[in-house]
């Protein structure tokens, strides 16, 4: 079974970090002493989604995962990034179904002014961002973000998209823009005695090539290249930049921090106060929020639009 739950981790393109790669394969393998794996436990990961979850304020009604303070939805985005539920998501992760339906209900709030997507991701499964992505940009209440650790690869594509823009903590990092997918392959018989071979029809010499070879790599790698494009693409246009700017200046794979990611157009602003500073800020300046209708006031209304049917 666990070789089968790796099969479909590699089966699919990637946007993260790849220690984080790594450490997800780990745990579909059940390698707990994993060095990868171990690394990642010990980075602070943990401690700092506690401490970021504390300062959100309390859970906001009719979500999951969101919080409400001061007027102020914010919506965490912490750890990897998965499609949906799994039994790799189920701790210390994120689901694109959970985020979705979570930013539909601070949009549909009336305790909800603004909306703050607070992020600690290394990234994660390519599916579904670029949906998201568009759910984020065009939502009707202001959206921006702010980062407490990393906001790195399918993170960074959806940060990049809040119309509101990006502030981060000082020490916060960003970028990892790329996509990548992992592989490996049987040199010897697993532990049944047994060994895999793939037999492909004639025509479709790339639905299984040998990824040991660079030209096996090579048949792969356009399909990285194309979602790598849209990927980069959606990161200039929700930017206001150039994708040659992107290309050029935004880490080419690699990350940025602080004062160089604002300096190069990757962020807005570095809060001092970090997220604390971030909901103080945009309490002050969220618009004001909609005043309540009255129980008569939704029966009045029914009412016109039946009479106008």
């Amino acid at each position: 079974m666990n070789q089968h739950i790796l099969a479909a981790i590699r089966s699919q393109p990637w946007a993260i970090m790849p220690a984080y790669l790594d450490a997800i394969e780990a745990i579909a393998l059940r390698m707990i002493e994993h060095p990868t794996l171990i690394e990642v436990e010990r980075d602070g990961h943990q401690a700092r989604f506690e401490a970021a979850s504390a300062r959100m304020g309390e859970r906001a009604p009719g979500t999951r995962t969101a919080a409400l303070r001061d007027g102020v939805g914010s919506l965490p985005v912490f750890g990897p990034i998965f499609p949906r539920a799994s039994g790799l998501s189920t701790s210390g992760a994120t689901t694109i179904d959970v985020l979705a339906a979570d930013l539909r209900a601070l949009e549909a709030s009336s305790d909800v002014r603004t909306i703050l997507m607070t992020i600690d991701s290394p990234g994660g499964a390519v599916a579904g961002i670029h949906d998201f992505g568009q759910l984020v940009a065009t939502i009707s209440k202001p959206v921006s973000v702010h980062v407490t650790g990393q906001c790195c690869s399918a993170a960074y594509w959806i940060a990049s998209q809040a119309p509101g823009g990006i502030s981060l903590d000082p020490t916060g990092i960003v970028g990892s823009i790329g996509v990548c997918m992992s592989t490996s392959f049987q040199e010897n018989a697993d532990a049944a005695g047994r060994r895999s071979i793939d037999i492909v029809s004639s025509g479709a010499p790339n639905k299984r090539p040998d990824l040991s070879t660079e030209e096996g790599r090579d048949a792969l790698r356009p399909t990285l290249d194309a979602l790598e494009a849209v990927f980069i693409a959606a990161v200039a246009k929700g930017r206001g930049t150039t994708e040659a700017t992107v290309r050029a200046d935004f880490g080419k794979g690699g990350t940025l921090t602080g004062k160089d990611a604002k300096a190069v157009g990757m962020v807005d602003r570095v809060e001092a106060d970090g997220l604390d500073g971030a909901i103080r800020r945009l309490a002050r300046s969220a618009p004001p929020a909609a005043p309540r209708r009255t129980a008569a006031a939704n029966r009045n209304a029914v009412a016109l639009l039946r009479a106008g049917s």
